[in-house]
């Protein structure tokens, strides 16, 4: 041990400052090692009800002491030994006499390891469901709230036809809903390893039952039961399939590119004036200029959905490297990656929610800025309207072009203002020409309206409905206390 104190030693900061204390707690140390033992339970309790001589003395001495962790006697045991498992296997059995010569009767150590982490990696991903099923619901009123204000679109980052503001919130909740249905999908499929012995022939188990497969195969299916699974992997190594583990990251790389998306357009739309995240009352947005209005929140999380990005990589690697029935050196990348990209996309669906559920909008810039694109994109429209009173449309359309290059000309060169529309009305060509009437915003916008109605119909309300309960919960809870800076 040292003599260092936890002001010099590094500090992660997905614990320290960004994800919630129910992530932090189920990827801790009590967390994980009661979980350890409450396997040691299971497997107890399943041997003993096929046969083997396990007493419910033992058993109940060992179900006493789930959570009754000696971390400093497992450390020192861990220190002696270099092993982990053997560590706290030693550490149950001095608390639990009675128990100790059954403790991990037949296991080897990724029996506890890996059908630990199969419950976590589920947990966790139900926590992250319902967050992001409160984000949808959120985007899902904001889109309504906003169904029919025009906007400006943008293709390239360029001036393109308009839509409304909220059809664009659609968008944003789309990609989480995708995000929804493979998370879904993964915690249904997510599997324990079951108890398959040292490479997987589960040999250690046939040889404590004398050669009876069949009470082997009930061995796995007790067990299965009493840890909250209905099955096990059909055929493993020592390990899981480490393919496990890369397709949970994948879905959680989903969700970070779709919040890193949203963040960077509203990090867009900040610079434009149209849109904000919310911004408090003594909040500080930069420690020179005053005057600023830092979307911190939306830069956060593009900072830290690249991380969780780059972290797919690691299970990928780590799946395609497994040598034959199993190597370790999956193990120290599974104890960095596997925490931290939960919690990390914990932080990351936090300040999504707390962004949706204080967004500001700002519908004269968004109408002024609409209006300065806007007399390029009517030019069609007083096209075809002139055409119909009898005009040349090659003709018009020449002269169209001439007086939109020059107004842009005007814009760019003197730093004027569009008078695209003034040129017009002073054109003789045009003089039948009602162009005001061609000028209303809903017009361009086309189904934006429509399809805000039936995107919220269609696809939130469902989600609303089988989710009820956690969005009634979610919502009584105040999700600004948990963003840090």
């Amino acid at each position: 041990m040292t003599d260092l104190k936890i002001t010099d030693t590094y500090e992660n900061p997905l614990i320290s400052r960004y994800a919630s204390g129910e992530m932090s707690r189920l990827w801790g140390a009590q967390r994980k090692f009661s979980t350890w033992r409450r396997l040691w339970v299971a497997l107890a309790e399943s041997e003993s009800e096929l046969g083997l001589p396990i007493t419910t003395e033992q058993i109940n001495e060992l179900r006493e002491n789930i959570d009754n962790i000696d971390f400093t006697k497992t450390a020192e045991y861990e220190l002696e030994l270099r092993h982990d498992v053997m560590a706290h296997v030693r550490a149950y059995g001095d608390i639990c006499p009675l128990a100790k010569p059954i403790i991990h009767l037949g296991a080897t150590s990724c029996f506890v390891t890996d059908n630990t982490d199969a419950i976590l990696i589920r947990e966790a991903l139900i926590l992250l469901r319902n967050r992001i099923v409160l984000v949808i619901d959120q985007l899902g009123r904001f889109a309504l709230r906003y169904r029919d204000l025009p906007c400006l679109s943008f293709t390239h980052l360029q001036p393109a036809q308009p839509a409304t503001v909220g059809r664009r919130a659609c968008l944003w909740a789309y990609d989480l809903i995708l995000d929804l249905i493979e998370i879904e999908r993964r915690i249904n499929l997510i599997r324990p390893l079951g108890n398959k012995g040292t490479t997987g022939t589960q040999a250690s188990f046939l040889k404590l039952f004398n050669g009876d497969h069949e009470k082997v195969k009930l061995l796995e299916q007790k067990l299965c039961k009493k840890i909250g699974f209905d099955s096990s992997f059909a055929i493993t190594g020592q390990t899981y399939p480490r393919k496990q583990d890369s397709q949970v990251l994948d879905v959680l790389s989903g969700i970070a590119q779709s919040s890193h998306k949203f963040a960077t357009d509203l990090r867009i739309l900040a610079n434009r004036r149209e849109l904000e995240e919310p911004f408090e009352t003594h909040q500080v947005g930069s420690s020179a200029m005053a005057y600023k209005r830092n979307p911190m929140r939306s830069e956060r999380i593009c900072s830290i959905a690249r991380f969780v990005i780059s972290l797919q990589s690691s299970t990928a690697m780590t799946a395609a490297t497994q040598w034959l029935e199993r190597t370790l050196d999956d193990s120290a990348n599974r104890r960095l990656v596997l925490p931290q990209a939960f919690l990390a996309v914990d932080a990351i669906l936090i300040l999504y929610s707390n962004i949706t559920d204080g967004i500001e909008v700002y519908p004269k810039v968004i109408e002024r800025n609409l209006k300065l694109e806007l007399p390029f994109m009517a030019t069609e429209n007083i096209l075809m309207a002139a055409v119909k009173q009898g005009g040349d449309r090659q003709f018009l359309h020449e002269k169209i072009r001439q007086h939109a290059q020059n107004a842009v000309a005007a814009v760019k060169n003197e730093g004027g203002e569009n008078d695209l529309l003034k040129r017009l009305r002073n054109d003789a060509d045009f003089s039948n020409v009602d162009i005001d009437a061609e000028l209303n915003p809903i017009t361009f916008i086309g189904r934006s309206i429509e399809q805000v109605d039936d995107f919220i119909a269609d696809q939130i309300e469902p989600i609303r409905k089988r989710y009820e309960d956690i969005l009634i919960i979610t919502n009584n809870q105040n999700n600004s206390n948990e963003v840090r800076v």
